[in-house]
This record gives structure tokens, sequence and C-alpha cells, in this order.
């Protein structure tokens, strides 16, 4: 008998009560350092007082509306967000298979636009990962994600991660943009040579080509910038998608454009019901202030140094066991020796929770708000597991 709840996730033998900070409590009170946030979401922590009385706040006034009138919230978010970066506008969604959608409908929209309707296809790379529409599980063209749904949606062509001159071979006369994740978040944590997203900027320039980036992981302050891209010059993007940090666990997603990009995003071309509802933008506009606090990033930027220095210890002391320490900022992750899958269930057994990435990846992703201590803490957990695990295969 097929259970109440869809069985299409391999959940996990628990469930939480509570969260604290960086901390999660089974009913029976038995405490997890949580290095998964939620899937890099729960970016200030479980609990947080700010959060917690914005969403409160606004709960008391205005849950929702419709996006047939006026919602002030959007404006201030939308404000918040175009100050610190490339972008001269902002459409609200809910997720950030969303906001990659209306990421890849603006691009094509864009060639339409401005005279160019044969253009609609993008290139996009392997190992990518941008949600689970038809739409975005084309774009990243994983057969593990499209088996059984029937043809992949046309318009997508792939290309290497890393690879300039793939991309540059790739492009034709119906290519319409290029979508590409600065850090490689499911796929496995891959990031990419030294100015690559340069070279994608200048490509796109080129061509005349929309360069859109998916930083619904690696975004919202989680690289130690508020976009990853952002440590690169001269690599600004077109068109941008966001949201798991963007509501410190409320779910909002962004797709932010320059105004050259949504020339084509007219009235009645795009649209979302729920899409920055007055809850989701009182989250939001508090998360946004906490990370644009003097020191915040820098802080991020240093507990990111800090967890991967811990991390390449432990692959300098468990060479059985870990490869490689990969990823930027506070979005890390071990490449193992051993199944990564049975690492996870062994380091959440012993009071870390972690999550599996693509090639054999366990993924550490704390909040944003993470302390030398639990840093540490994370780091005696693991190097105790992987020291049990290679006295066991001796």
């Amino acid at each position: 008998m097929i259970p109440s709840v869809l069985p299409s996730y391999a959940r996990a033998p628990i469930s939480f009560e509570r969260g604290e900070g960086p901390y999660l409590y089974t009913a029976d009170g038995k405490r997890y350092l949580d290095f998964t946030a939620g899937v890099a979401v729960v970016s200030l922590g479980h609990a947080n007082p700010r959060l917690i009385k914005a969403l409160t706040e606004q709960a008391h006034k205005l849950w929702h509306c419709s996006n047939l009138f006026e919602v002030e919230g959007q404006k201030r978010v939308a404000q918040m967000l175009i100050d610190h970066c490339f972008a001269d506008t902002v459409f609200f969604c809910n997720s950030g298979a969303e906001a990659c959608e209306a990421a890849i409908k603006m691009a094509r929209k864009y060639q339409a636009a401005t005279g160019h309707p044969e253009k609609y296809r993008l290139i996009a790379c392997t190992g990518s990962f941008h949600g689970r529409t038809l739409a975005t599980l084309a774009a990243a063209g994983n057969e593990k994600y499209l088996a059984g749904f029937g043809p992949p949606l046309e318009g997508f062509d792939h290309v290497s991660f890393g690879n300039l001159n793939e991309m540059r071979a790739k492009v034709c006369a119906e290519t319409a943009g290029v979508i590409v994740e600065p850090v490689q978040g499911e796929g496995g944590l891959a990031t990419p040579p030294s100015n690559y997203l340069r070279g994608l900027r200048q490509l796109c320039d080129e061509f005349g080509l929309m360069l859109v980036y998916d930083e619904v992981q690696s975004g919202m302050g989680r690289s130690g910038k508020l976009f990853a891209h952002q440590w690169e010059s001269g690599a600004e993007p077109d068109i941008l998608a966001t949201a798991k940090g963007l509501g410190g666990g409320f779910p909002v997603g962004a797709c932010l454009a320059t105004e050259k990009a949504a020339v084509g995003m007219t009235a009645g071309t795009h649209g979302s019901t729920f899409g920055g509802n007055p809850l989701a933008m009182a989250v939001a506009a508090e998360v946004l202030s906490v990370l644009s606090e003097p020191g915040f990033l820098d802080h991020v930027d240093a507990m990111g140094k800090a967890l991967r220095s811990r991390l390449d210890r432990l692959v300098t002391d468990h060479s059985e066991i870990f490869e490689a320490t990969r990823g930027a900022g506070l979005l890390l992750g071990l490449k193992c020796l051993v199944p990564n899958l049975d690492m996870v269930a062994k380091l959440r057994d012993a009071g870390l929770l972690a999550a599996a990435a693509g090639e054999n990846v366990v993924r550490l992703i704390p909040p944003l708000t993470i302390e030398e201590p639990q840093i540490d803490e994370a780091y005696r957990i693991a190097d105790s597991v992987a020291g049990r695990w290679e006295l066991a295969t001796r």
C-alpha cells in the first residue's frame, strides 16, 4: 500500500521537533549539529529571533493579497537586492526551480523581443542542477532525473563545466543564452577555473547571448559575497536565479535581471499566484538586512576558510576515506573514496547532519551564522567517524 505521503524521497529514518541556531532536536531530546541547513536554506540558523519577529508581525497584518495589486514589500526587497548587485529589476516566485524557469523564459523572450525569435536554445553544463520542472530538468540534462518522463524539453545543449572552448564551439544560430551555476551544488561542489565566468561574459557579449547564472544554492551570502559570481570582476550576468537562503527557511525565490534582459517581460508574459506574498517579503527583507550588516559576509568568508582548513585536514589524515575538498565559502564538500551515502549515514548516527551530492561528495553547508566552536565540533565528529571506518576495514 502506498504511503499517505508520496514516497518520492529517500528519507533518513529520523524527524525533528525543534531547532535552535545550528542544532536540530528530536522529540526525545537528541541533538544534531545541522550542516545541511535545509540544503542551504536555513541561512541564519533555526528559530532565528529576528526572522520570527518579522514573520509574526507581518502575520498579524496581511498574509496574501495577490499580484493583482501592489505589494509594498516586493518593492523594498527588490531594491535591497538591486542595491547590492548587477540587477535593475526582480521577479519574485516561490522556489529555485521557479526562479530558473523565469530565467530561461526571460532569456528566450529577450531574443524574440529584439528581433531574433529563432534564438531559443540555451547552453548548459554537465553536472548542473537547475530544479525538477520539465524545463529545468532538460536544462541540466541529467538522465537520472529525466528517465521516465518522456522526451526532454527541446532547446538545451550541454558542454563540460569550466570549458570555454567547448562553450564557444557549441554556439549556433539558434543559441539564445548560457545558463551556469558559479558553484555546482547538487552536482558535487565543482568550482570553475579562474576567469571562467569572465570568459562567459565576454563570449555572451560577442555573440549577443544572455548570460544566466543559477545562484539558487551559491547565492545569498553562502560564498562570502551576496552572490558567488561577485568574486570575479567583469563577470556580471544578464539574468540570475536565486532562492534557498533568501527566505531563511520561508519559501521564496527571485529572478533578477538587467533592464536590457527584461525588455520582453511585459504584463501577462509571466506570473505567480503566491510569489512575493507579504509573509515572504517580510522575512526576505530581514534576511537581507542581516546579510548587509557590516562584517557579516566577512564572517561567512572567515568561517568558510576555517571549515575548509578542517576538511583539508580530514583529507590528509584519512586518505583512505576522503580524496579532496571541494566548493567555496560555506558551500563545501568532501569527495569520498567510500560510498558518500554510507558516510552521510555514519555522520548522522554520530550527531552530524550532512547531505550527499554528485560525484560521490558529502556536502557540508551549515548556517551562515556558524561559529568556529561548531566547526571544530563537526571536524571532531567526522574525524572520529573516518578513523573508526579505517580501523574496521584493516
